[in-house]
């Protein structure tokens, strides 16, 4: 059994809550039977020194980033979090389905409502068939931007990797810094409706490295073996920015993506989108010395947009042996500009399953709901026109114009007891405004979104095609990463300016297409994922930029029961937190006149 350091007092009675999801029954157990792992996460507040400064930050046990989880497919997980912050926390568990399990899935106001300070809440985490890196964090303000670490899932004991088996392996974890209080400053941004803050640095692993001032002592070094190969796992923590990665003089394999195993690749960088994972092989092969690891902004907006965070964050890959050091490491020359799109997409274009016999595909081919999304950016009128935002107006966005309203409870709770007026289960399957979804200055009408809780409701392994469509509303095109949990899926297709269902429909890869759970839509161009429907609950679709997910770019599905136990949402765990702290929400606040919800805030 796997345990971290935790308050002993909580222990027993932590455990036996687990009797109760133990004794729950063999709803959608995974395929393979797995072991038990326990953990605790306790937060609180730590100082950090960074770029000549100090500040305070939410963390989980101590460390930023945050501890690594570490299992076999399979496996089953329990996390004890400790809240010992200033405010209400959740935690997701990015890229694991947790079949039938939305209750430990993390989201607030969607499938849980925060773990208030001074409280405690487990989640049991099921993994099934993920095969890889993935990664967990915070899912609630902007809070992920200091909690979060990856999560590691080996082979089933007895079996191994489809490629030779590595020497070693090492975590990459790349994130975002800001001097400021970030929820503090988002908060207010969000109530004057203007833009929210800049990271001023990312880091590889924590550190800002050499390029930052105050950073070259703490620079993160890896030390690898001449001749040894290492799988490197990669994740893209940072809040609101696609990263180039590369390292100097050295090739990376690419063979696995958001806990699915890729056909391998050779390439002299890695393009990464955030919520995603990459594991590359790395053989150390060079001339014993030292190299930079640099990873920056891929950044997709308008070119006359450069207001974006442009630090190098490096860390240092160091050879063992005996050998006279040099002054500075050798910089990746390969490593593309902030601006180089034809980088990033052939990156992307490279990207295909395995394909075969041991990790087969299976793309749905009866597809029985077909959706077409506007992802947008947007504004809401202020009345003068005296907002932070564009015009003097509140920024927003939304998916087929609907900018996305956290309720005041959990849509969860509300669906399993079939509460009324939380939701609406209307979320449209087109776009309500049919337009030149990619000209520079469409129909003002378009870029006023609906403010609403809508959901997509789904029957049960009903086979979904979806086709995400980037818009230029507003002059702001740019990628977003859409990522869903619950579900990988097949990228089926992807391509530039508006979808053409006809021919573009034509170009599908349903032979070998990449399986995802965070999917670029490119700028001002299309994207087309497949996925069956078979994991019932309550599941968010949201943009990983963190700044359209406050804005909106978000929604809800859910997946109805399959008529069996074994195909139905799970029932609750008797302790899940209570909404006794309303969602704060910038166009709408609590009131507390609603009968049915002051009852359930009073529990």
């Amino acid at each position: 059994m796997e345990k971290t350091s935790a308050p002993a007092a909580s222990i027993v009675s932590e455990l036996l809550l687990l009797l109760v999801f133990l004794a729950a029954g063999p709803l959608l157990q995974s395929p393979v039977e797995g072991v038990v792992h326990y953990h605790d996460f306790v937060l609180r507040e730590k100082n950090f020194t960074r770029l000549c400064s100090n500040k305070s930050m939410l963390v989980v046990n101590d460390s930023f980033p945050g501890p690594v989880i570490r299992v076999h497919k399979g496996d089953t997980v329990y996390v004890n979090v400790h809240n010992q912050g200033d405010y209400g926390i959740t935690i997701h568990w990015h890229g694991v389905k947790q079949p039938g399990n939305s209750w430990s899935d993390g989201p607030e106001y969607v499938t849980q409502c925060p773990i208030q300070p001074g409280t405690n809440f487990t989640y049991e985490i099921i993994f099934s068939n993920e095969e890889g890196t993935l990664w967990w964090h915070a899912h609630s303000d902007w809070s992920r931007y200091s909690i979060h670490g990856a999560i590691v899932v080996y082979p089933v004991n007895g079996t191994t990797y489809p490629f030779p088996t590595p020497d070693g392996e090492e975590i990459i974890v790349l994130g975002s810094w800001y001097e400021i209080n970030v929820n503090a400053v988002v908060d207010e941004d969000l109530r004057t409706g203007g833009d929210t803050p800049r990271s001023v640095a990312y880091v590889i692993n924590g550190q800002p490295g050499d390029f930052c001032n105050c950073s070259k002592e703490s620079t993160y070094r890896w030390v690898v073996d001449y001749g040894k190969t290492y799988l490197v796992r990669l994740v893209n923590a940072a809040m609101n920015a696609e990263l180039f990665l590369a390292i100097a003089d050295h090739n990376l394999t690419v063979v696995g993506m958001d806990g699915n195993y890729v056909k391998p690749f050779v390439t002299g960088y890695i393009m990464i989108s955030p919520g995603q994972t990459i594991d590359f092989l790395l053989t150390a092969n060079q001339t014993l010395g030292h190299y930079y690891i640099v990873a920056h902004q891929y950044d997709t907006a308008r070119p006359d947009v450069t207001d974006y965070d442009q630090m190098n964050a490096s860390a240092i890959l160091m050879y063992s042996g005996n050998y006279t050091a040099p002054g500075i490491p050798i910089y990746p020359s390969q490593l593309p500009a902030y601006e180089n799109h034809t980088a990033g997409d052939a990156f992307v274009a490279r990207l295909r399953s395995l394909a075969n016999e041991q990790y087969p595909v299976d793309v749905p081919m009866n597809v029985t709901t077909r959706m077409y999304i506007t992802v947008s950016m947007n504004q809401i009128l202020c009345s003068p026109p005296t907002c932070a935002g564009i015009n003097g107006n509140r920024l927003a966005s939304s998916m087929n114009n609907i900018s996305f309203l956290n309720p005041d409870m959990d849509i969860l709770q509300a669906y399993y007891s079939n509460l009324s007026g939380v939701y609406t289960p209307d979320f449209p399957s087109w776009p309500p405004t049919m337009y030149n979804f990619t000209e520079y200055d469409p129909p003002f009408n378009v870029t006023v979104p609906i403010v609403a809780t809508k959901v997509m409701m789904l029957n049960y392994n009903e086979e979904v095609e979806i086709t995400f469509q980037g818009t230029e509303t507003l002059n702001a095109s740019e990628d977003h990463p859409m990522h869903v949990h619950g579900y990988s899926f097949y990228v089926v297709g992807s391509g530039v300016g508006n979808f053409n269902n006809v021919t573009d429909s034509l170009t599908y890869n349903l032979v070998d297409p990449v399986q995802l759970n965070t999917v670029r839509t490119p700028k001002i161009g299309w994207v087309t994922i497949r996925f069956k429907a078979n994991n019932p609950g309550v599941w968010l679709w949201h943009c990983h930029l963190d700044r359209h997910l406050s804005w909106g770019m978000d929604t809800v599905m859910i997946v109805r029961d399959g008529g069996t136990p074994e195909t139905s949402l799970r029932s609750p765990p008797p302790y899940m937190p209570k909404c006794k702290v309303p969602f704060s929400h910038w166009i709408r606040n609590f009131d507390d006149s609603d009968e049915e919800y002051a009852q359930l805030f009073s529990h």
